[in-house]
């Protein structure tokens, strides 16, 4: 069945209207989206706690990545290792930034799991401004 010309003008006029705008509708011009960082969590080298909500992680050579964990992650203050596993629906072992990931923290007698969230890739004026202790 064909709908008529107007009619089908009608729809497509209205449908345009509900489109997405380079914008986001907001009228202004907004700075870009942000591009997505991303690392490989066998490219990670070492880790660091910052505040107890916070891990700081290298990967690589020079990138530090900063995490931010759901309630807190309070064992990670006296972890000396930790696995990063993506969270159900990342394919494969890399992580992005914005992705979800459980930081898991073997001890002998038990093991935590801490869910964090992989919240950016930090410059290196960032780094730099990192207390050693927080330094990876």
């Amino acid at each position: 069945m064909r709908a008529p010309l107007p009619v089908a003008v009608s729809l497509f006029a209205l449908l345009a209207a509900c489109a997405p705008t380079a914008d986001g509708g907001a009228g202004g011009s907004e700075a870009p989206p942000r591009a997505r960082q991303c690392f490989s969590v066998s490219q990670v080298t070492n880790f660091r706690p910052g505040r107890p909500d916070q891990v700081f992680l290298r990967a690589g050579h020079d990138d530090i990545y900063e995490l931010n964990a759901a309630g807190g992650c309070p064992d990670l203050d006296f972890a000396n290792r930790v696995a990063l596993v993506p969270d159900g629906g990342t394919v494969g072992t890399r992580l992005c930034t914005d992705d979800w990931a459980r930081v898991v923290l073997p001890d002998s007698a038990s093991t935590s799991v801490c869910r964090v969230r992989i919240s950016r890739k930090l410059t290196a004026e960032e780094v730099a401004a990192l207390p050693a202790n927080q330094r990876p």
